[in-house]
């Protein structure tokens, strides 16, 4: 088999677990996040050219840490709660390994668009789950695991080019 191949095949299967590890029990393996990120940026890195790879890379992490500092100001500033009440470490790291998943436009598309994604899916879903709280790594990971694979069917084009 091809290893880029095998690549796509054990990134959609992370996916898949920590979205049904997430749902069912609220806890994810951290040392999953750390390899989405190598699997993402792998992805990423031979799709594209390495001077873009590296800015897109820098304008995610960006967009990521911005993300998590407006969270970290709210949870403390207005919701006078500690920051970990709020997100889940699994988020946080999630999103850290994301960022490195595509260029800087989609990526912003497709992390919002998992947001929403994770918003509506909890709503619909939240009168059956015994938690109170959002398995937003799980619901965010099965999403980018349906993008992922809408691409490499060819529904969706140029996710490493915009």
């Amino acid at each position: 088999m091809h290893i880029i191949t095998t690549l796509k095949l054990v990134l959609i299967l992370i996916f898949t677990f920590i979205g049904f590890q997430d749902i069912k029990e609220r806890q994810v393996y951290w040392f999953l996040f750390p390899v989405i990120g190598i699997l993402c940026g792998i992805l990423f890195y031979k799709n594209t050219l390495p001077e873009l790879f590296f800015n897109a890379i820098t304008l995610n992490v960006i967009f990521v840490t911005t993300l998590i500092l407006i969270v970290f100001l709210y949870s403390n500033l207005k919701l006078k709660t500690r920051f970990l009440n709020t997100i889940g470490l699994g988020d946080v790291l999630l999103f850290a390994g994301l960022s490195l998943s595509f260029a800087t436009i989609s990526f912003i598309i497709i992390f919002v668009s998992a947001l929403f994604f994770s918003l509506l899916l909890h709503i619909i879903l939240k009168k059956r789950s015994a938690f109170r709280t959002v398995p937003l790594a799980g619901y965010m990971s099965l999403f980018f695991s349906i993008t992922y694979m809408a691409y490499w069917s060819g529904f969706i084009n140029g996710l490493y080019r915009i």
